[in-house]
């Protein structure tokens, strides 16, 4: 009877024979759009389960005083779930895929499909300011890498099926397809080719048809325009990109800042305790924060303000429209705070969703502000602006002003506002971007050189594992060793014209080249008056443990340098040489371009 990998075997062996690499992407495109289609249903409906169960008759009764708790316990169980079940790290959501394509050659660990399944659904579920979007994301990531790995595809499919899967997971939730491959496209910094965009075609039809069969025409976001686009409102759409930009680079700054408090606690549960009592107060003086905030963002963008503004601890504001617009204010200053210590206390999700209710709300208010104050004599669509911001903030929190314009295009079912979504989305990412360099999602890994970008000749130095082109066949010498010494045991022995020098716990102190000893080598008369420390000079650079490859180009560039020496700690490791690095720097640009 054949077993198991018999069977792959076989189907491995066939899969070789009668269908080519483009044949299988494609097909593969469609499984992992299915998957995440089905991925993305099973977060959503397992979140809205638990709000149900959370909302139920007896505790509808008391729900507001529990809305300090429900974060804690959600947080509580997330973190028992990743240390007790999991066992492992569960990465957030789309910087973890960003990092396994940039560094893992597109390998992503198993558990990561299915962990945030079980995680994401709790921490936002139970009242974590956090979005379902970005665990989304990577379990459909997640899919398409081991689909990948299970029939030992290349790292330049594993990538393109990973982006597929993105593509997939988005068109699923916003039912947005087209945006769903933009989003691939300028988040992953896939390459839009013939050949990329069938298999993100594929994946993000199959993905919506999954989600249509599962879900039917249930939207997160409901909008009509009522409003058209008028010449009048150009000035205005140009102050709400400023006004946008402003607030994408304070939603990065305090999340950034308040990332860089918790690193500094270092066990989980003391985590837990700070940010979740400090969200738990948030939420409770300020309902509108709990969970995603789809349900604040609906009201938003159907006029209901007032459902918003009364869901308050005191149930009910003042008359006074700029109490109001402060209470507005409030909500988009807290949700980024409350959204910051979600993920502090080690809560799993996603920043889209708090993206859009903080653009919806800073669209709002603009307008609203206008309107009110009446100092131009001019009146303002409310909820087109309320829309048309959200499209501001996902270009400067997320820098993607393509995926804003065109997400928002297709939720609102046309393109009657495609103008203002281009004029706001492109000032909020050009003010924003002089400010804030790199995204969320990809601030840790440019600080560190290990962001893909759509800049190809830094891809193909940042996939390079300088380690692997370490040499160690270098003969090393002792400073106060004597020439003599220093070509009976290394010029003798060695076909090396370098010779690093170390002391006796192995620091790097220099090298001695074959060029510098060789008008005294044949002079025997100075072979015991002359010492290694005589004839050792410094290394023109040193290649550290710290330094990315494209600084290491950069290295030999600068110096002139056919071998660089390798120090880590202090401690000499090898030579990495300038023809080893070209050659393959040229084998994995053939690789990843193939």
């Amino acid at each position: 009877m054949p077993t198991t990998k018999d069977i792959y075997r076989k189907i491995l062996k066939w899969k070789y024979r009668n269908i080519s690499n483009k044949q299988f992407t494609n097909i593969a495109s469609a499984i992992i759009g299915l998957l995440a289609g089905l991925g993305a249903v099973t977060l959503k409906n397992a979140t809205h389960l638990i709000q149900h169960l959370l909302e139920g008759e007896f505790i509808k009764e008391i729900h507001s005083a529990f809305y300090f708790i429900f974060p804690i316990i959600g947080l509580l169980i997330v973190l028992f779930l990743v240390k007790f079940v999991i066992k492992k790290r569960v990465g957030h959501g789309i910087p973890s895929t960003l990092y396994a394509i940039s560094k893992q050659k597109g390998i992503m660990p198993k558990h990561q499909m299915w962990a945030s399944i079980l995680t994401a659904p709790i921490t936002v579920g139970f009242g974590g300011s956090v979005g379902l979007e970005g665990p989304t994301v990577a379990t459909g990531a997640a899919l398409g890498s081991n689909f990948a790995q299970l029939f030992r595809l290349n790292q330049t499919t594993k990538t393109l099926l990973i982006g597929a899967a993105a593509a997939g997971a988005m068109s699923s939730i916003f039912k947005a397809p087209i945006a769903a491959i933009v989003f691939a496209v300028e988040i992953f910094s896939l390459e839009l080719t013939l050949a990329s965009m069938i298999p993100l075609l594929l994946a993000s039809i199959t993905a919506i048809l999954t989600s249509y069969f599962f879900l039917g025409d249930d939207v997160l976001l409901h909008f009509n325009i009522q409003d058209k686009f008028e010449l009048n409102d150009v000035l205005f759409y140009i102050s709400l990109g400023v006004f946008t930009a402003l607030i994408s680079v304070y939603f990065s700054k305090v999340y950034f800042a308040i990332a860089k408090l918790f690193r500094k606690i270092e066990k989980p549960y003391q985590k837990l305790l700070v940010g979740g009592i400090s969200l738990g107060v948030l939420v409770f003086l300020i309902p509108p924060l709990f969970g995603e905030g789809y349900e604040t963002i609906n009201n938003v963008l159907k006029g209901n303000i007032l459902e918003v503004v009364q869901n308050n601890i005191f149930n009910s504001i003042s008359d006074n429209i700029y109490l109001v617009i402060l209470f507005l204010l409030g909500l988009i200053i807290f949700k980024i705070v409350a959204t910051s210590l979600t993920f502090g206390a080690g809560g799993i999700g996603g920043i889209f969703a708090p993206t859009l209710f903080t653009g919806s709300l800073a669209g709002y208010v603009f307008a609203l502000f206008i309107n009110y104050t009446n100092v131009f004599g001019h009146k303002l669509s409310l909820i087109n602006f309320a829309m048309v911001g959200m499209a501001g903030l996902m270009a400067g929190v997320l820098l993607a002003p393509l995926t804003a314009i065109f997400l928002i295009a297709e939720i609102t079912g046309g393109y009657e506002l495609f103008i203002p979504l281009m004029i706001v989305s492109s000032i909020s990412f050009i003010i924003t971007k002089r400010y804030i360099p790199h995204n969320i999602y990809a601030a840790q890994l440019a600080k560190k050189g290990e962001l893909i970008t759509h800049n190809k000749d830094k891809n193909v130095l940042m996939f390079l594992d300088t380690d692997s082109l370490i040499e160690k066949d270098f003969i090393s010498t002792k400073p106060k060793k004597t020439l003599g010494e220093l070509l009976k045991e290394n010029v003798a022995k060695s076909s090396r014209n370098i010779y690093p020098v170390l002391d006796d716990e192995q620091h790097f102190m220099g090298i001695v080249l074959l060029d510098d000893i060789r008008p005294v080598m044949f002079n025997q008369t100075m072979y015991d008056k002359i010492r290694v420390s005589d004839v050792m000079t410094s290394a023109p650079e040193v290649i550290l443990s710290a330094d990315t490859t494209e600084k290491v180009m950069q290295k030999f560039k600068e110096s002139g340098a056919w071998n660089l020496p390798v120090v880590k700690g202090g401690i000499y490791v090898g030579f990495i040489s300038k023809s080893k690095l070209l050659t393959a720097y040229r084998n994995k640009l053939i690789e990843v371009t193939a």
